[in-house]
């Protein structure tokens, strides 16, 4: 009987603290004074060459779109280069000499596979790569931006990803979402000195690390972004954070676009969290903060699927202790403290605050999409984009 109260208190233990984790790290955050980096002065900061892969899988809807977008981009020395991968590519014309089509001979099915097919056929030695999907737009100075976390030294940088749509309430909580984890394990894991998690595109690399981190692997399936950043922690360097460098981003508009895309992500935490236990135990043997806080991070489960067990532990301690029930009432309310912080720290459409209402819908579409994991990667590699932006562009003033 002790041998089962031990292990059902670790086991609250191991799900509980990820209610408080979030506002404890807020708290260190609030109490340790952020390291004061440069402001940006675009006027001196030297234009390093770049390759901008942009991927496309099966569709090419929105490659238009995005090429627009970064040939408007407050820069000059780069070359994007369109992997379209399976794809009909008859429709894609672009007079600018800076656009580069690629379409493979063979289906390639892999993110990295597309990325290296681009690698493999620059056209000049570029110093850095940023990787962009086909449904992203980006900001002018998405460049300049990059160009000063890597004038500090950094050799890896995540810029942010905010909402190019806001149309639907689950793109509304997508994006809620988006602005959590940007805010924790983007802006305070950096800034306490550990590394920001990679959001799969908006991000760049020297393309020496890129190279270092991924070429000898064939990563398959949704999760490549997670087996690159394990790469570069365990090579004990940082991924720097920037919310200057945006890409708008394009977020889920229907349940079943839900279902497919959360199937894909809780698939990849439950084949690459295991990385979390390297990087948790190096920071710990060796006093690596950066190692360290990472790997917790790794290992923090979904954000529905902690919250539904801890919902769960609660419910079971209704029979159990009273002061248990306490604790779980106490860590639901951190918790939710945690997630308003976030929400009222970033720059949050009012849009957002609305649809949390239908919070408790959006988690039922995650438990359906946890039940199909197993069947995750039979789907398409890549989410299937139902929006129009034609008919909701963002403005020039926004960009």
């Amino acid at each position: 009987m002790v041998i089962v109260n031990t292990i059902w208190i670790l086991f609250q233990a191991i799900i509980g603290y990820n209610l408080f984790l979030p506002f404890l790290l807020f708290v260190w955050y609030t109490l340790k004074k952020p390291k004061a980096y440069p402001a940006t002065d675009n006027n001196a900061v030297k234009e390093a060459d770049y390759a901008i892969i942009v991927t496309a899988y099966q569709q090419v809807s929105g490659i238009p779109d995005v090429v627009a977008s970064l040939l408007e981009l407050n820069y000059s020395n780069y070359l994007i280069y369109i992997v379209a991968d399976n794809c009909d590519v008859s429709s894609l014309h672009f007079e600018d000499e800076r656009v580069v089509v690629l379409r493979p001979e063979t289906t390639l099915s892999s993110n990295t596979r597309s990325h290296f097919y681009a690698i493999n056929r620059f056209r000049r030695p570029h110093q850095y790569l940023t990787i962009i999907d086909s449904d992203n737009l980006v900001k002018p100075d998405y460049l300049n931006q990059l160009n000063v976390c890597f004038n500090l030294g950094f050799t890896a940088v995540q810029g942010i990803r905010e909402a190019k749509n806001l149309n639907t309430a689950y793109a509304c909580l997508d994006a809620a979402r988006d602005i959590y984890y940007h805010y924790y394990d983007g802006k305070l894991l950096f800034n306490l000195g550990s590394s920001a998690t990679l959001s799969g595109s908006g991000m760049a690399f020297t393309v020496q690390l890129y190279r270092d981190s991924l070429e000898h692997l064939d990563v398959t399936g949704a999760g490549f972004d997670k087996v690159l950043q394990s790469a570069i922690l365990n090579r004990n360097q940082r991924i720097a954070f920037t919310d200057k460098a945006i890409v708008y981003d394009e977020k889920t508009t229907h349940s079943d676009q839900l279902v497919k895309q959360r199937s894909r992500w809780i698939n990849t935490w439950f084949r690459y969290f295991k990385y979390g236990f390297g990087l948790f135990f190096k920071g710990l043997t060796r006093f690596n903060r950066n190692q360290f806080l990472f790997g917790l991070i790794l290992l923090r489960p979904p954000l529905f699927i902690f919250l539904l067990l801890a919902v769960v532990c609660m419910l079971v301690n209704v029979f159990i202790s009273f002061t248990a029930v306490c604790l779980w009432l106490l860590g639901f309310i951190i918790f939710t403290l945690g997630f308003y912080i976030a929400l009222a720290k970033s720059d949050t459409d009012r849009r957002i605050y609305q649809s949390l209402i239908n919070i408790p819908k959006f988690i039922f579409f995650q438990v359906l999409s946890l039940l199909k994991v197993r069947r995750a990667n039979q789907h398409s590699v890549a989410t299937t984009h139902t929006y129009n932006s034609s008919n909701n562009k963002l403005n020039r003033n926004q960009l």
